[in-house]
């Protein structure tokens, strides 16, 4: 369940701290002192709390990324820790690249969404992810969170029950690791480097 928050850029103590799993509402009502936020630790899904759209996910960020809330929607933008997450309000979005990792993300996932088949989208997906917001170390490639089968079903248009299935082919074939007692996953490299969409 999601709570509301007001981010206000003027005070060193506005920075938020959320555990993993724990949301935050962005209210744009509550947000008039700041124009976007930065993620200063951590890593964030971020996602439509709109009843019509069942928590569709726009984007995932991490350190150095902004999120402009300047231009939400009426509902506001609900922020989900993955990892133990710090971020700030800040007056005006820093950086002179231009470039907005809403959009591109979202622009990522669409072009996901629209591959031929849910074995090919989770296969795009999982290479996205390490390569965005994963890191080799050693022989395989790791992700420093996890996410639901349902989650990847939504990320992937297809059900629960799908992206288990698919999940467990990855697993058999010794792809793809859950270690126990760990909060991420390591996948193989040649499963990231296969993926498609992966050079774009």
């Amino acid at each position: 369940m999601p709570f509301s928050a007001s981010v206000d850029h003027d005070s060193a103590a506005s920075a938020v701290r959320l555990p993993v799993g724990q949301v935050v509402l962005l209210d744009p009502l509550l947000l008039h002192q700041a124009s976007c936020i930065e993620v200063l630790e951590g890593m964030a899904r971020v996602y439509c709390p709109c009843e019509e759209t069942e928590g569709m996910t726009l984007a995932f960020l991490q350190p150095g990324d902004q999120l402009r809330i300047d231009r939400l929607c009426s509902e506001g933008i609900c922020v989900e820790a993955l990892t133990p997450l710090l971020f700030r309000g800040a007056a005006q979005p820093g950086g002179a690249d231009g470039v907005d990792p809403v959009n591109e993300w979202t622009l990522q996932l669409l072009r996901i969404r629209h591959l031929g088949s849910a074995e090919q989208r989770l296969h795009a997906l999982l290479g996205l992810l390490v390569r965005r917001l994963g890191r080799r170390c050693g022989a395989w490639c790791d992700l420093p969170f996890r996410l639901t089968h349902e989650r990847i079903g939504e990320l992937i248009g297809t059900t629960r029950v799908t992206a288990t299935r698919l999940i467990s082919r990855i697993r058999q074939a010794e792809l793809l690791v859950v270690p126990a007692g760990e909060s991420g996953l390591r996948l193989a490299p040649e499963l990231v480097e296969s993926a498609p969409l992966a050079a774009a």
